[in-house]
């Protein structure tokens, strides 16, 4: 009879949710117009690019215009090297006239000493453009100069290496990819974790506005409706994701991160496995959503019962968003000392787990007994939210027009 009930309310929840016109734009329609916008960009751009990146270098000092040249062909244009003379840019200013040309540089000594030159252009160009023939020009000034010493150009212009020496093998990750999976994972469960468990509060809410939850109310318990609400939500959500997750699959099948790669110094991504998370992380991302979704979402039924409008709604929510946006704001530190005791404590807190553990295990420096003691202690958690919640909600749920004090809300956990 328990799950019978359950199973009408998830049924109801999802079917409601899912026909709502909402649901399909956010679902299908956000997906498609991105592609679409990238897919237009892309054409436009390769429809207007024949004449724009065609850009031809002028070097007086006869030292410059093969690493500038080399640079920006690298960024994507095509570029054409001419020979100082008497009478050049105005030969190109009239190319650049009949659209023939995109541009021209100028190079001269000024350009040597300070890194100053001109840029001829038939319209104006981006940030981006002028930022990547900023640095060709000043790369190649300072490797004119440092070639003329003893210095190794190429290695000082690539930044120099640092080798390290680590103590603790377990406690290091190699590169920066990793610091980027933490931290757009983290924030990414931030977002999901909190938009689909304010749902609950949102349906919760509804249905005390329309006095429907009385007459649900009639033929079930209070906290078989509010877990049919936790699940038919969560079942939306998983479906919502797996769209967008099928999304992107065929946005990179189909080669478009690869057509935006390497242009006006964009990085390459010829190997787009090697950046995204691999299969392990991947369940575990979902794995820390699904408990992180439990837990708050059954802090939010408990709130969405006790409030009756929106308004207050709004303000009763502050501390459940607290005890989301305190772990974002310590995802960084945790993610620049993963094995520090302050880092290694906060994960271990159910409630900052789905964050803070997320952006740990990112890194690849966790040991398994942390990821597996996290886990038990968020299914604990679940637990123990689901019977706080549950008697909180079947007090709250019919109560209208006043919102309960501190000692209500303890005489409700007691008499329920």
């Amino acid at each position: 009879m328990m799950w019978r009930n359950v199973w009408a309310v998830w049924r109801r929840e999802y079917i409601q949710r899912v026909h709502s016109k909402w649901f399909a734009v956010a679902t299908v329609g956000g997906p498609f117009i991105m592609a679409l916008l990238i897919v237009v960009t892309v054409f436009l751009t390769d429809r207007s690019e024949d004449s724009r990146t065609t850009i031809a270098v002028v070097d007086e000092t006869n030292v410059l215009s093969e690493p500038v040249a080399r640079a920006l062909e690298q960024a994507g244009w095509v570029v054409r090297t001419e020979v100082w003379e008497e009478g050049a840019p105005e030969a190109l200013m009239a190319e650049i006239e009949t659209r023939a040309l995109g541009g021209f540089l100028v190079l001269d000594g000024m350009t040597l000493s300070t890194g100053e030159a001109r840029l001829y252009s038939v319209t104006g160009e981006s940030p981006l453009r002028l930022l990547t023939i900023r640095s060709a020009i000043s790369e190649a000034a300072l490797e004119y100069h440092l070639g003329r010493s003893d210095a190794d150009a190429a290695a000082l212009l690539q930044g120099g290496t640092l080798s390290v020496d680590v103590i603790d093998e377990s406690s290091t990750y190699e590169n920066g990819t990793e610091f980027w999976i933490a931290y757009g994972g983290a924030f990414l469960l931030y977002m999901v974790i909190l938009i689909y468990a304010s749902a609950v509060m949102r349906a919760t809410l509804d249905e005390k506005a329309s006095r429907v939850v009385e007459l649900i109310l009639s033929s079930m318990e209070p906290w078989h409706l509010m877990l049919g609400k936790i699940l038919g939500v969560w079942a939306v959500s998983m479906t919502q994701i797996l769209v967008w997750i099928c999304s992107v699959t065929l946005l990179v099948a189909a080669g478009i991160p690869l057509s935006l790669s390497g242009r006006y110094g964009l990085p390459e991504l010829e190997n787009l496995s090697e950046v995204l998370p691999g299969p392990g992380l991947w369940a575990l991302f979902v794995g820390f959503f699904v408990l992180g979704y439990l837990m708050y979402s059954g802090l939010y039924a408990a709130l969405g019962a006790m409030c009756s409008t929106d308004q207050e709604a709004q303000q009763a929510q502050l501390p459940m968003i607290m005890l989301l946006l305190v772990p974002i704001l310590m995802v960084v530190p945790v993610i620049q000392g993963p094995t520090t005791a302050a880092s290694t404590g906060l994960s271990l807190f159910p409630l900052f787990s789905p964050i803070l553990m997320w952006a740990r295990v990112a890194t690849g420096v966790v040991p398994v007994w942390q990821v597996g003691l996290s886990f038990i202690l968020m299914v604990l958690s679940v637990f123990g939210i689901a019977w706080l919640a549950g008697r909180i909600y079947k007090a709250g749920i019919l109560m209208t027009g006043k919102r309960p004090t501190l000692p209500e809300l303890w005489r409700w956990l007691r008499e329920a």
